[in-house]
C-alpha cells in the first residue's frame, strides 16, 4: 500500500505561527498595562532590566497566552508558584523567568546562588541543560547535569555551579547527608518538572520526600539565620494536574499556599482532536494476541489520520515497537523521490536500514544513545514519517508529530498486564501537535470494543493525583531518622504533616485505608500509628532503637541504609547471612535484591542468556546456574560483565549498566555491613569485601584482564594484552614499551604512557611478625603493610586519593581475627604501617588467613597463609616442683644444645609452614630446679653469659615444715649467688647488621618463648616468595633474670623490631676481639 507523505511538512511556512499571534513582546524601554483577552491577540511592551537576561528569549520575541497569564507571579513576586497547562504550551519558559527573578534580585557574581532543576527522567535533564548551557552561559551561569549517566557524585563537583540538574533519585541521595555540606544551604530556587510524577507507585514517593526534605531545609536555615530573611522558591509545572490546588497547599509557606495558574485544553496551542477506536477481542485471546493484531491495522490509520504529516505510535513493549516497524514496513510504503531516499538511508545508522530505507524506525532504551540521536534529528526535521517508541518518550522529549496513535491500552508492569493510568495517556497524546510546527494535531487510542466507552469518558475527564509514599515509608522514614529530622514518634508526625500524603489523607482517606468518617485529629492518629509499624519493622532488625518513651536513635546499619539508600527487603536479605557464604553465594544474594525487581526477564532473551550460563562451544560464566534461566537473569548479566564476556544485544547490555550501578553501592553497603557484625562471618565478610571491589572495577578478582582498568584501554586491546601474556601488572611493568605497542597497534608514546600508570599503581607487602609472648591460647603478632613504590608514588599516582585497602584477618574457626582500612595516604607519610594484633587460638587450627584487598583495583590484592606458634607450660625438669603440667606444643623444635643440621631445620621449618624463615633453633636442656634465661643469643654456646649456659636457678617451693623464712631467704640468696654471674646489662639491646629488605625477616623459637618474621607477599602481583632462607647476623643483648613481662612497654617492642641500637662499647671490643670462627 502506497501512502503519500508531505517531505516538506517542517519547512513549510505555513504552518509556523505569524507574529501577529504572540501576546507579549520583550522590550526594555517601557512598561504598559498588562491586557489579556481569550482567544485574541495582544502585543505587550515587557520590561526585563537588564539587556543581558533579553538574550535568553532571543529564539522568541514574544510570549503565548500562557506565558503571559504567569508572567506577573513568576517575574514579578518571590512566592510559590505551580501551573498545570497543556503539553506544547512553553512551561519551560516559567523555569527560565524564575530563574531570571532569582538574578534580579540577587547582587553579582551570583557565586552563592544556586538553582536546582528536578525531572523524572534523564533525557529532560539532558534536553533542558543543552538549551540552557547556550541560554545562560553568556549570561555568566554554569550548569551542571547530575544524573545516574554522569560522573559526578560529590558536592564538590557542584560547588561552583549555579544551576543543577538532576532527578529525584540522585538527588535524594546528595541531600541525605545535606546537614554535613554547606552547599545545600545555597538553594535559592527548586525547579519541579513533571509534578505529576509524584503518583507513580514506583518513583512518586522519592520524589515527594526530596520537596519535603527541601522544605525543611528552608526551615532549617531560617532557624539559624533569622535576619537573612532568605527563602526559597519553589516552582512546578505539568500538564496533568486536575487536583492542583493540592499541590499549592504541599508547596505552601509561611505566607500561605502557593499560587497557581490552571489552563485547559481550550488554551492549548494547538488544538488536538481525540479519537478512541475499539477492536473486537475474543474472550480466549489473550493480550499479547490482541496487542499483535493491532499491528496489520497500523497501515490504515496512519493513512487515514496522518494527514501526510509524521506520526508518533507508543507501544508497550520494546518488542511490540520493533515488530510493529516490521509489520508497517511490509505493509506500506511511503512515496519517496530517489534524491531524498539516498540521502535518508546514507544518515541513518545500518543497524535499522532495513526499516529505515521504507520510512519507518523504531526508539526504545534499547537503542545505542548514537542510534537514537540520529533518529530523533531525521523525525524532527520530517525526514521520517513514522516512529514507533515505548511511553517513556512521552515524557518530555520534544519530537513533533501531527498524529499519536496509542496501540492497545495495556503495558506489562512485574511480568502482568495493568491499564494504562490516566495520567500516562495525556502525557502520551500530548506529544501531539507543536506550535512551531502545526496549527492542528489528532490523537488516536486504540483498544477492545468492550472498553472503547470508558476511554471516550476518561479523555473528557481528570484523574485525581495521590500520593504514594505509603507504600515506601519505612525506607524514607529511616533516612530523616538518620538525618535526626525526626527523634520519636511525635515528630515523625510533623513531618508527615509536610508531604504530600497527609494533604491527600485528609481529603480522601479510604485511598489510604483510613475510614472516611474520621476528621483531621483521626486521621493523624491513623498517620501516626502508620509510622509506629514502620518503626516496629526497623527496630524488628536492628536499624534503629527505640526506648520506653518512644525516643529514637539509628543505628550504624540504619545510617548504612540510607547513605546507600538500600531498600528495607534488602537489608533483610542480609541479614540472612550466616557467614560462610562463597562469591557464588553473595552475587546470588545481591541479584535478589528489590531494586533489581524491575528487571523483567523477555521471551527473546532467554537464548541468549542460556548461551551465557552454559555453551560448550564459548567462554561462559564462572558460576554456572542450575537449570534454565527464569528469575536469574540479574545474576546471569553481572557474572557476564565480570567475566568480560561481550553481550551482543544492546537492550541487555544497558540493562548491565542499570544492574552495575546499583549494585555498587548495594555491595559496598554489603559489606560494610558485615563489617559491623560480630567478629563471626570471615568467610562471607572477605567475599564482600571483594565482591564490592569487582562490582567497582567490573571484573573479577582473579581475572586476567586487568589492563581494562587503566585508562585508554577498553575491551578490544585489553583482549589483545590478554591474548599476548600479559595478565598481570607486573608483566605489563616488565615488558618494554615498543613490543606494548606492536600488540596493541598503537603508535608510540602510547606504550610509555600505559607503563607509566602501571608503575605509578600502589604495591603493597604485608609481613607478620610473631612476638615472644604466647600461651597455649594466645599469641601475639605484629602485621605491617609496606607501600613498596612510595617515592614514586609521591610524585604521580594513578589510583585516586581516596583509594584505601581492606586488611583482612581470620582464622580456620571462620571468625574475623582482625580487620582495618589501610589509606594510601596514610602509607604515603610514613611508608610502613603496622599494628601488634593479639591471636586467639582456633579449634580447628593455627594457620590464619591473610589479606589485602584494594578497594578499586584488581591485581594488587595480597592472598596469605600464616602458622601461629602456641606454647605449652615451661618445662625445665620432672623433679621441678614449679612446674604445671600442659599439653606439649605441637609441632616442637628438637631438643638438643648444638648447632642442627641442615636437615633437622628442614624438618622443623616444614612441621611449621613452608614460609618460615628460620634464625636459629636452640633450645637449653634444664637440669634439677632450673629455668632458661630470657637472653636472645644467636648461639648461646659461644655467646659470654653465663646463664645461657648452665640456666637460672629457680627457688623451690617451701613447705610447711621447713625452716623459717629468713633462713630460706638467706639460702636461696647463696644459691643464686653461686650459680649466676652478675650480667653487665639490664636493658634489652638489639642490633640488625646488613640486613636486606627482601631477607631480613627471621624466627627465633624455644620451648619458653619464640620470635618469628614471615614476608607475606602477593602471589598474584609480585610472583612467588623465595623458596630458600638465609640466616643474618644478629647480636642480643639481654639482661639478668626476667620472670615477669608484665612491665614491658608494646608500643616498645613493635619499635625494636624497626630500630637499630649500637652496643656499648664494652660489648663492642669484646666482639672484635673474637676469633672469626665465632658468630
Amino acid at each position: 500500500k502506497k501512502i503519500p507523505f508531505n517531505w516538506n511538512w517542517c519547512h513549510n511556512s505555513e504552518v509556523l505561527r505569524p507574529v501577529s499571534e504572540i501576546r507579549i513582546l520583550l522590550f526594555p524601554k517601557r512598561i504598559e498595562t498588562l491586557h489579556l483577552v481569550q482567544n485574541s491577540w495582544i502585543s505587550l511592551n515587557c520590561d526585563i532590566t537588564a539587556s543581558k537576561f533579553r538574550s535568553v528569549f532571543k529564539d522568541f520575541p514574544f510570549f503565548n497566552y500562557v506565558q503571559s497569564k504567569a508572567l506577573d507571579d513568576i517575574l514579578y513576586t518571590d512566592k510559590n508558584f505551580v501551573a498545570c497547562a497543556p503539553t506544547g504550551s512553553g512551561k519551560t519558559v516559567l523555569f527560565e523567568l524564575a530563574i531570571i527573578r532569582l538574578l534580579m534580585e540577587t547582587s553579582e557574581p551570583w557565586r552563592d546562588v544556586k538553582a536546582v532543576y528536578i525531572a523524572p527522567i534523564k533525557a529532560l535533564c539532558s534536553q533542558c541543560f543543552e538549551n540552557w548551557q547556550k541560554k545562560f552561559g553568556p549570561v555568566g551561569l554554569s550548569c551542571k547535569e547530575l544524573t545516574g549517566d554522569t560522573e559526578i557524585d560529590d558536592f564538590f563537583e557542584i560547588q561552583d555551579s549555579h544551576i543543577i540538574l538532576t532527578t529525584p533519585e540522585k538527588w535524594d541521595s546528595l541531600t541525605r547527608k545535606w546537614k554535613d555540606n554547606c552547599l545545600l544551604q545555597l538553594v535559592r530556587l527548586f525547579l519541579i518538572d513533571e509534578v505529576h510524577v509524584v503518583k507513580d507507585t514506583t518513583r512518586g514517593a522519592t520524589l515527594e520526600v526530596v520537596v519535603s526534605r527541601m522544605k525543611a531545609v528552608q526551615t532549617y536555615r531560617n532557624l539559624l539565620n533569622p535576619e537573612t530573611g532568605l527563602s526559597m522558591r519553589f516552582v512546578a509545572v505539568s500538564a496533568t494536574i486536575p487536583n492542583i490546588s493540592d499541590i499549592a497547599d504541599w508547596l505552601s509557606n509561611e505566607s500561605g499556599p502557593a499560587t497557581y495558574l490552571e489552563m485547559d485544553e481550550s488554551h492549548r496551542p494547538v488544538k488536538l482532536r481525540k479519537v478512541v477506536l475499539g477492536f473486537p477481542c475474543g474472550q480466549n485471546q489473550t493480550e499479547f494476541k490482541f496487542d499483535l493484531s493491532l499491528n496489520y491495522r497500523m497501515a490504515n490509520v496512519i493513512q487515514t489520520y496522518s494527514d501526510q504529516k509524521p506520526a508518533l505510535v507508543f507501544c508497550s513493549t520494546r518488542k511490540g515497537a520493533q515488530q510493529s516497524a516490521g509489520v508497517l514496513a511490509k505493509d506500506a510504503r511511503f512515496v519517496m523521490s530517489i534524491e531524498h531516499k539516498q540521502r535518508f538511508v546514507c544518515a541513518l545508522p545500518s543497524s535499522l536500514i532495513d526499516y529505515l530505507q521504507y520510512g519507518v524506525g523504531y526508539h526504545h532504551a534499547g537503542v545505542s544513545l548514537s542510534d537514537r540521536k540520529v533518529i530523533e534529528e531525521a523525525f524532527t526535521r520530517g525526514e521520517l514519517p513514522v516512529l514507533f517508541t515505548t511511553r517513556t518518550l512521552a515524557m518530555g522529549v520534544n519530537l513533533p508529530a501531527h498524529l499519536v496513535v496509542i496501540k492497545s491500552t495495556t503495558q506489562y508492569v512485574s511480568g502482568s498486564c495493568e491499564e494504562y493510568s490516566e495520567a500516562d495517556l495525556l502525557q502520551m497524546i500530548g506529544r501531539a501537535g507543536r506550535p512551531q510546527f502545526d496549527t492542528s494535531a489528532t490523537a488516536v487510542i486504540l483498544t477492545k470494543a468492550q472498553t472503547r466507552d470508558k476511554y471516550a469518558k476518561l479523555m473528557n475527564g481528570a484523574e485525581i493525583i495521590e500520593s504514594s509514599l505509603h507504600c515506601h515509608l519505612v525506607e524514607h522514614l529511616n533516612a530523616e531518622i538518620v538525618l535526626q529530622t525526626v527523634s520519636d514518634v511525635n515528630m515523625a508526625l510533623d513531618w508527615i504533616r509536610s508531604t504530600f500524603l497527609y494533604i491527600r489523607a485528609l481529603k480522601n482517606p479510604a485511598h489510604y485505608g483510613f475510614s472516611t468518617d474520621l476528621d483531621r485529629h483521626g486521621i493523624e492518629a491513623k498517620l501516626q500509628e502508620l509510622c509506629l509499624r514502620n518503626l516496629n519493622s526497623l527496630s524488628s532488625i536492628d536499624l534503629i532503637h527505640m526506648d520506653e518513651v518512644i525516643n529514637i536513635k539509628p543505628t550504624d546499619a540504619g545510617k548504612l541504609m540510607a547513605r546507600f539508600c538500600v531498600a528495607f527487603d534488602t537489608m533483610k536479605q542480609f541479614y540472612q547471612v550466616t557467614g560462610t557464604e562463597n562469591l557464588s553465594d553473595l552475587i546470588g544474594l545481591l541479584s535478589k535484591s528489590r531494586e533489581f525487581s524491575d528487571i523483567q526477564l523477555r521471551v527473546n532473551e532467554k537464548k541468549t542468556l542460556n548461551t551465557l550460563n552454559r555453551d560448550k562451544n564459548r567462554t561462559t560464566i564462572r558460576f554456572p546456574l542450575e537449570g534454565k534461566i527464569k528469575t536469574m537473569k540479574v545474576n546471569c548479566l553481572i557474572q557476564a560483565q565480570l567475566s568480560s564476556i561481550s553481550i551482543q544485544e544492546f537492550g541487555l547490555t544497558q540493562e548491565t549498566v542499570k544492574i552495575f550501578r546499583n549494585g555498587l553501592r548495594i555491595s559496598k553497603c554489603l559489606a560494610e555491613l558485615l563489617s559491623q557484625k560480630s567478629t563471626t562471618g570471615f568467610s562471607a565478610l572477605l567475599n564482600s569485601l571483594i565482591l564490592a571491589k569487582c562490582f567497582r572495577a567490573k571484573l573479577w578478582e582473579n581475572s586476567p584482564y586487568v589492563s581494562k582498568q587503566l585508562e585508554k584501554i577498553g575491551q578490544t586491546l585489553s583482549t589483545a594484552m590478554v591474548n599476548a601474556g600479559l595478565t598481570t601488572f607486573s608483566k605489563i611493568e616488565q615488558i618494554h614499551a615498543r613490543e606494548l605497542e606492536l600488540i596493541v597497534n598503537r603508535h608510540p608514546p602510547f606504550g610509555n604512557q600505559i607503563k607509566d600508570s602501571v608503575i605509578h599503581l600502589p604495591m603493597y607487602e604485608v609481613t607478620l611478625e610473631q612476638l615472644p609472648r604466647y600461651s597455649c591460647a594466645t599469641a601475639e603478632i605484629v602485621v605491617k603493610v609496606n607501600l613498596k613504590n612510595q617515592a614514586q608514588l609521591l610524585s604521580k599516582r594513578t589510583a585516586p586519593d581516596h583509594h584505601y585497602v581492606s586488611l583482612i584477618l581470620g582464622d580456620t574457626d571462620n571468625k574475623v581475627v582482625f580487620l582495618q582500612k589501610v589509606p594510601d595516604m596514610v602509607l604515603l607519610k610514613c611508608g610502613t604501617w603496622s599494628k601488634k594484633i593479639e591471636v586467639v587460638k582456633a579449634s580447628k587450627g593455627e594457620e590464619i588467613s591473610v589479606n589485602l584487598i584494594s578497594s578499586e583495583y584488581v591485581g594488587l590484592d595480597i592472598h596469605q597463609k600464616f602458622n601461629v606458634y602456641y606454647s605449652g607450660a615451661r618445662r625445665f625438669g620432672a623433679d621441678n616442683p614449679n612446674s604445671i603440667a600442659h599439653d606439649p606444643p605441637a609441632p616442637s623444635p628438637p631438643s638438643r644444645r648444638q648447632a642442627l643440621s641442615q636437615q633437622e631445620i628442614t624438618t622443623f621449618v616444614n612441621k611449621q609452614g613452608t614460609n618460615t624463615a628460620v634464625k636459629c633453633i636452640c633450645v637449653f636442656v634444664a637440669g634439677p630446679n632450673k629455668r632458661e634465661c630470657n637472653h636472645f643469643c644467636k648461639n648461646k654456646e659461644l655467646c659470654g653469659h653465663d646463664c645461657c649456659k648452665v640456666g637460672v636457678s629457680v627457688a623451690k617451693k617451701r613447705s610447711t615444715g621447713q625452716e623459717s623464712g629468713f633462713s630460706s631467704y638467706l639460702n636461696d640468696l647463696r644459691t643464686r649467688c653461686d650459680t649466676l654471674a652478675q650480667t653487665p646489662v639490664k636493658r634489652l639491646r638489639v642490633r640488625i647488621q646488613g640486613l636486606e629488605q627482601s631477607t631480613n625477616q627471621i624466627n627465633t623459637s624455644s620451648s619458653g618463648y619464640s620470635q618469628r618474621v614471615i614476608p607475606v607477599t602477593s602471589q598474584v602481583t609480585h610472583g612467588a616468595t623465595a623458596s630458600s632462607f638465609q640466616i643474618p647476623p644478629v647480636s642480643f643483648d639481654l639482661g639478668n633474670e626476667w620472670d615477669d613481662w608484665s612491665d614491658f612497654d608494646d608500643e616498645k617492642l613493635v619499635r625494636a623490631a624497626q630500630t637499630s641500637y649500637e652496643p656499648d662499647p664494652q660489648i663492642r671490643k669484646k666482639h672484635e676481639n673474637k676469633t672469626p670462627g665465632e658468630a
